[in-house]
């Protein structure tokens, strides 16, 4: 029996994941074990963010854009700079991605809510990247209400998913001994965006059944 030797470009996915996962989970809880008894809690907690920035730049000098998680990581780390210049504790210095992520959600819900959804505007930036063959067919829908009403509802539903997450981890912080949090705040994040995108795939499936994208 012979097995289909694995494409270059799955591999080197997979690859990425867990150079992903590395530099996102396991590096940031090292870094802060190995430097807490030396340099003490704080200094500890900011070092710690070290290993996702430097992930966060390599994926910017990858792809030359800068995607939104990135986003997220590197202005957790802005404020958990503010945060540490104005004499923040450990434990609002660890809330440094979630206070990004509450704020996309707020933002996300309010555009929503005036009737000019975030989704759309990302959506179209993304295929306009990707391929303009995609891109102009998508703008052809930009008029339909049922798809303006699919995509309110996709951005509703993100900005909701993403305040849920920050309130998980701010009881998480405030419950969890920081090296714990470490560990179990990057699985709560990126959790909740595999429930979002996983939601989305669906309802898109369902709201193209209905004929909302025929």
């Amino acid at each position: 029996m012979t097995t289909e030797p694995k494409s270059p470009l799955i591999t080197r996915k997979r690859v990425m994941l867990g150079l992903e996962l590395v530099f996102n989970f396991l590096l940031p809880w090292i870094v802060y074990r190995v430097a807490k008894p030396h340099v003490g809690e704080i200094h500890a907690i900011m070092a710690s963010a070290a290993p996702p920035m430097a992930w966060s730049l390599v994926e910017f000098a990858r792809k030359r854009r800068v995607d939104a998680i990135s986003v997220m990581v590197l202005g957790g780390i802005g404020l958990s700079l503010l945060g540490f210049a104005l004499g923040g504790s450990p434990k609002l210095l660890l809330m440094r991605e979630s206070l990004i992520t509450g704020l996309i959600g707020i933002v996300f819900v309010g555009s929503a809510i005036i009737g000019r959804p975030l989704m759309y505007v990302l959506a179209s930036a993304s295929l306009k990247r990707q391929s303009a063959e995609d891109s102009a067919e998508f703008e052809t829908y930009k008029d339909d209400p049922a798809f303006r009403r699919m995509m309110g509802v996709m951005t509703l539903v993100w900005g909701i998913g993403f305040i849920a997450e920050t309130a998980v981890r701010s009881v998480l912080v405030f419950s969890l001994p920081v090296g714990r949090f470490l560990i179990i705040g990057p699985i709560v994040g990126y959790a909740t965006i595999g429930l979002l995108m996983l939601w989305t795939f669906l309802y898109g499936r369902a709201a193209e059944k209905r004929g909302v994208l025929s």
